[in-house]
């Protein structure tokens, strides 16, 4: 028998598996070496259709941002629309957890990205806001419409590993911190920490209430 034909090599076929790797073993997993060995190509095949890392990690994220979902007004109001948007880009972000510390570390604006933005701010003016009040609630939302939001500690990076040489505070010191911690430990016994997709959910409806509000009584920014 003669052998089955080796699938044809592709710019789709590369960034696809790149994600896979990056999935199963994380972002720094990926190299063209790595990667030319799954696919059974030498490296310099690989650039036929990838210019190179930077190149290969700007079509992973347009690879991942190819799976949300982007909401219709002709379904729903803008409200709604832009949740559901945003919520989908979460899902994905979440399903690719490497994919926030490379959408965070990019640095072109690739179609896919711009393509992202486009669509959240088009619903926004499809649902009565004017350019002025779009152009400042983008940047209210800001990266949440990638999918995730800025948080007062980064837990995931575990302890630092340079010692400390300052004393450890006492908790005593700290009431406010205690009260609202001792709240959360009531209402999710047994939980070890914050519940971030409703966290995120949280601000994504204070930040839609508060833009619809502006909208409504025709809020303008102030010219210079």
């Amino acid at each position: 028998m003669p052998p089955a034909p080796r699938t044809p090599l592709s710019r789709d076929r590369v960034l696809t598996e790149a994600v896979a790797l990056a999935d199963e073993q994380g972002d720094a997993a990926v190299s063209m070496r790595r990667l030319s060995e799954r696919l059974g190509v030498v490296p310099m095949a690989l650039y036929k259709h990838v210019g190179g890392k930077e190149d290969l990690i700007d079509g992973m994220v347009d690879t991942v941002l190819g799976e949300v979902a982007t909401a219709r007004l002709e379904d729903v109001d803008w409200r709604a629309a832009v949740r559901r948007t945003v919520l989908s880009a979460r899902a994905a972000v979440q399903r690719h957890p490497w994919a926030r510390r490379a959408i965070e570390t990019r640095t072109v604006r690739t179609p896919a990205v711009l393509g992202h933005m486009e669509a959240v701010t088009a619903l926004l003016l499809g649902g009565g806001f004017t350019p002025d009040l779009a152009h400042h609630g983008m940047h209210a939302l800001g990266n949440r419409i990638w999918g995730f939001s800025p948080e007062l500690f980064d837990e995931s990076a575990g302890a630092s590993a340079t010692p400390r040489t300052s004393a450890v505070p006492d908790p005593a010191d700290y009431p406010a911190i205690l009260a609202v911690a001792a709240e959360a430990r009531t209402r999710r016994p047994g939980a070890t920490g914050c519940d971030e997709n409703f966290e995120f959910t949280f601000a994504l409806d204070l930040l839609l209430d508060a833009l619809d509000r502006l909208r409504v009584t025709g809020w303008e920014s102030p010219t210079r």
